[in-house]
């Protein structure tokens, strides 16, 4: 990937490429053999692509939510690979490459993410190490964590498919639509439906 091109996706608040990714933007002249390890996250999300279900404009939305999903898998196991992970306090190495994983079950199960404790136990740490460790790493919990991205893979598929919000909501793990609509305005701060409608109006014009 050109390093221009790598810029888009990561900018700084000086529009350059984070420091961690500087071992991605080599010249032409100069390349670098990567090989990040598979994951059972990174497999499953390749499976999730490979297998889209969906057809027209909704399979274009779920590819356009999935591949930079993959990407990001990719990013955190060859950062996790290079040692480039800042140390914090209190987590071993170990115990962070463990959150990471933990990161990367979340996103490829938002429909039906594991409990708490399933998610520690298939990580290999405990509850409270898991949930200290997204405090400390990502700044949220991990029912924080997972509830925005749901709420940003609805807000994608509201503006960019021809769904309901009641199938929305089924598609990113919602059983009950007045607990997704709470979450998609504490969010956004508008409800699905004026999502939805919003789009209806902005194609009618």
């Amino acid at each position: 990937m050109p390093p221009e091109l790598l810029r888009t996706f990561f900018p700084t608040a000086d529009g350059e490429i984070p420091s961690q990714f500087s071992l991605l933007t080599k010249g032409n002249d100069w390349q670098t053999m990567l090989q990040p390890k598979k994951t059972a996250a990174i497999n499953s999300a390749a499976q999730q692509i490979i297998n889209c279900p969906y057809q027209g404009i909704t399979k274009r939305v779920f590819l356009q939510a999935r591949v930079p999903e993959l990407l990001g898998l990719h990013l955190s196991s060859i950062l996790v690979d290079q040692s480039e992970l800042q140390p914090s306090p209190g987590l071993k190495p170990e115990t962070i490459t463990r959150i990471y994983h933990a990161r990367e079950v979340l996103l490829c199960r938002l429909e039906n993410p594991p409990s708490l404790l399933e998610l520690a136990q298939l990580v290999g740490v405990s509850d409270r190490t898991l949930k200290r460790g997204f405090r400390q790493l990502f700044n949220t919990t991990v029912f924080g964590y997972l509830t925005d991205k749901r709420m940003q893979q609805a807000e994608q598929l509201l503006r960019g498919s021809h769904l309901t919000v009641a199938e929305v909501a089924n598609l990113v793990g919602y059983a009950h639509l007045g607990h997704f609509a709470a979450a998609f305005k504490h969010k956004f701060g508008i409800t699905p439906s004026e999502c939805l409608s919003g789009k209806k109006s902005l194609t009618g014009l």
